[in-house]
């Protein structure tokens, strides 16, 4: 266990794009409602404006174990808590460009998220899809890990429903605001 799990570990292994998002791209997202830590019922297919979405694998619980020994070894497993807190922390940047909502995305219970949530200071809702209706229907990458099938680390800007830009893999995780501000202010990222 690393001191701070706020910090990611410089010799974490990197994911490779295996192209199991490509056929985000475009796509008008399935209208599945997805259960809020705030309460609300989400579907990111309704929304209006633009929104961003970051998918993630699973936040951890302080004080217990990873889900499995190799956590740490799995590429894009590890950073859950940084990749909350980057987008807790560029919040407001992300407004001031022009997204009207921003939600994290797991397959954990709302419950366990809303956990995460108040313990990190989210100023955005987590959204959960323990069944995976939401992954199954938009073909999320997912991998196994602990006897679980977990979301792949990715990031979405949605506008009025359509996927029109894809982040795949976000990698290190606690990038993955900054890379869509960068593409936000006309950047190639």
């Amino acid at each position: 266990m690393h001191p701070n799990p706020d910090t990611l570990p410089t010799d974490l292994p990197a994911p490779v794009d295996d192209g199991a998002a490509d056929h985000l791209r475009g796509m008008k997202l399935p209208d599945v409602a997805l259960t809020a830590t705030d309460g609300t019922t989400v579907s990111l297919a309704k929304l209006s404006g633009r929104t961003v979405a970051y998918a993630y694998p699973r936040t951890g619980e302080p004080g217990k174990p990873a889900l499995t020994p190799d956590w740490d070894a799995i590429p894009g497993a590890r950073g859950c808590t940084p990749q909350a807190c980057d987008f807790r922390d560029h919040h407001a940047a992300l407004r001031e460009r022009g997204v009207a909502q921003v939600f994290g995305l797991s397959t954990q219970t709302s419950a366990y998220q809303r956990e995460a949530a108040e313990r990190l200071g989210l100023t955005f809702p987590l959204l959960a899809d323990p069944h995976r209706a939401f992954a199954m229907a938009a073909r999320l990458p997912v991998f196994e890990a602990g006897g679980q099938v977990l979301l792949r680390r990715l990031t979405l800007v949605i506008d009025d429903g359509v996927v029109a830009r894809v982040f795949y893999p976000v990698f290190p995780a606690d990038r993955g605001a900054q890379q869509v501000i960068d593409w936000l202010d006309g950047g190639s990222a």
